[in-house]
This record gives structure tokens, C-alpha cells and sequence, in this order.
């Protein structure tokens, strides 16, 4: 008798925007809709409900034993690398004889960059559509920003490769919260190398409080620059290409084939201003709506449970 394949968990990080939150519930249910020979459920580290430990346990209600998680996020930051998994060890204890693997996330991947092409191009409307008309066009890509360089890297990293080939004068990068330079600052900087004409294209899954604090930003940065044409791109959205890429990461995980990379890992590597996270342990991180959180803050704000440790990497992110 064959075994039924893993159940598929999405993480989500979470926002006070409702609509956001809601974007993400019904990305799931879409997933589920697309593949009803699998159970999949979704849950939030933090913000949003339903918790991650709700959505384990939604699917251990249903028979689940073995399950994927896939963090739906961008970049491998703190919630991905420490968070996430710290979560599903305790769910694991919460739940004896489940058994999981842990995906990968999801950029910068070719079918992202093609959506993010093409939120640009929406936004240019018909000036856009050549590579005659985009060779005046810089590109302000904008990520969440974090307190790890290795994910700030790697939204610079997906700034290079939207560059590659499409003919834009250039692809800058900043950030809107943790990280410098903020939005004004990256506006100034393409100002500074020459850009007339700027696209702002929010590097997000979904919409949220923070897309919106870009187009804000952004809105009152060309309040200010009359002369500089500076438009607002989409966040990229439940586009099928994302649908298909969390599929993607989904097998990943469940075959055994991930190849993340963590030559960069702040918690694995010394680099400059970082080095007391080395093999620093992680703890999970208490969702407020989840039935665990009885417990004083952590040094992160995150509840005291068994640590995850980095040091021994004994997590693949």
C-alpha cells in the first residue's frame, strides 16, 4: 500500500493589514484547490492569525503525520532561519510521531523575476514594453530590510539579476524598515546617478503595512522632485508562477534535494559587526494567539522553549 505523500505547511511572517493577511489565507486555499490530493494548511509567526501551531495542528486533526514546510517569504532572514524552524521542533514535541522537513524560501527565483518584469512593465504602461523605451528607466527595488546582512544580500542579489539582460538603465536597491538605505535615500541615489524616469517596485509577496509604506514614501519623494517622473510598481501577488514555485520548493523539501546556501549565515560565519550570533541558539517564536504563549520573553521577545542551535546547524535553511 502506498503511503500518502507529506502534507504541505506555508509560513507566513504576518501583518497588521488585514487585506495582507487575508491575501496570504487565500493563497493557500488556492493551493489546496489546485492539489486536492494534499492537505494543505498555512499559519503566521507573528501578527495575523491563524497561528503556526494552529495550522500543525489542523493538520495532525486530520490525519497528517508527515508534512513540508515551505516559508513563504522572500529572503532568508531571522524568521526563516531561527524562528520557523524552532516553531516545528516544538511542534514536533506538542505532537509525538510527526515527522517534517523544511523547504527553502522562495527568491530570488527566474519565474519571480519574470513577475517583477512584469509589474514594471504595468507600471510604464506602453513606455515600457521595448528595450529602446526601458534604457532611460531605472528601477528602485525595495525588500522589507532586516538586522541579517546575509537577507539584505540577497535582495542586491535579486536587483542584479532583474537588471541582466532587460535593458534598464539600472536596478537600485533599499530598504523600508532595518536596514539602510531607506526609501528617500535610494531615490536620492538614482537621482543622483542621472534617473529621470524611476520605477519604486516593492520586492513583496503581498500587500501590507509595509508595501504601503513604500508607495507613501515614494509618493512623497516625488511630491518633492517635480521634475523626476517616479512611479509606483505592484507587489508581486498570488501569481501562478509563485503558485507553481512553492510546489517547486515543496518537492524540494520532500525529496531530499535543497541546496541552500549558507556560506553567508551570520549565525554560521564571523562577518564584520556580527560575530557575537555565531551558533547563537534560537528559540521559538510565540505567536500571541497560539496556546503555548505562557511564557516570558526570550532576548528576542520570543518565548523561553528548547533552543534551536545554529552553531550545529542542525536545521537546513
Amino acid at each position: 500500500m502506498t503511503s500518502p505523500p507529506p502534507a504541505l505547511l506555508l509560513a507566513g511572517h504576518g501583518t497588521r493589514d488585514d487585506a495582507g493577511a487575508e491575501a496570504f489565507r487565500d493563497f493557500v486555499r488556492e493551493l489546496g484547490r489546485r492539489h486536492p490530493e494534499l492537505p494543505v494548511a498555512g499559519g503566521f509567526i507573528e501578527l495575523s492569525p491563524p497561528p503556526l501551531g494552529e495550522a500543525v495542528t489542523e493538520l495532525v486533526e486530520r490525519g497528517v503525520r508527515r508534512f513540508a514546510a515551505v516559508p513563504l517569504m522572500l529572503v532568508s532572514a531571522g524568521h526563516a532561519k531561527g524562528d520557523i524552524p524552532a516553531a516545528l521542533a516544538r511542534e514536533k514535541e506538542r505532537h509525538p510521531g510527526v515527522s517534517y522537513t523544511y523547504g527553502r524560501p522562495l527568491g530570488p527565483h527566474p519565474s519571480l523575476l519574470s513577475v517583477l518584469e512584469r509589474r514594471l512593465d504595468e507600471a510604464l504602461g506602453t513606455e515600457g514594453r521595448t528595450p529602446g523605451d526601458r534604457a532611460d528607466v531605472t528601477v528602485l527595488l525595495v525588500g522589507r530590510g532586516s538586522t541579517d546582512p546575509d537577507a539584505n544580500s540577497e535582495v542586491h542579489k535579486a536587483a542584479r539579476l532583474l537588471w541582466e539582460g532587460r535593458g534598464y538603465a539600472g536596478v537600485e536597491t533599499a530598504f523600508v524598515s532595518l536596514a539602510a538605505p531607506d526609501v528617500p535615500s535610494g531615490l536620492d541615489r538614482c537621482a543622483r546617478l542621472g534617473a529621470r524616469r524611476i520605477v519604486v517596485l516593492p520586492y513583496f509577496l503581498f500587500t501590507g503595512v509595509l508595501p504601503d509604506r513604500v508607495r507613501q514614501q515614494t509618493e512623497g519623494w516625488a511630491d518633492a522632485h517635480p521634475d523626476i517622473d517616479v512611479r509606483s510598481a505592484d507587489v508581486i501577488g498570488p501569481e501562478p508562477e509563485l503558485l507553481d514555485l512553492v510546489m517547486e520548493r515543496y518537492r524540494e523539501a520532500v525529496e531530499g534535494d535543497l541546496r541552500m546556501n549558507c556560506d553567508s549565515c551570520v549565525y554560521r560565519v564571523a562577518l564584520p559587526g556580527f560575530e557575537d550570533k555565531v551558533g547563537m541558539p534560537q528559540q521559538p517564536h510565540f505567536h500571541p494567539d497560539d496556546d503555548g504563549h505562557h511564557h516570558g520573553p526570550g532576548p528576542h521577545g520570543h518565548g523561553h522553549h528548547a533552543p534551536h542551535t545554529h552553531g550545529a546547524h542542525s536545521h537546513v535553511h
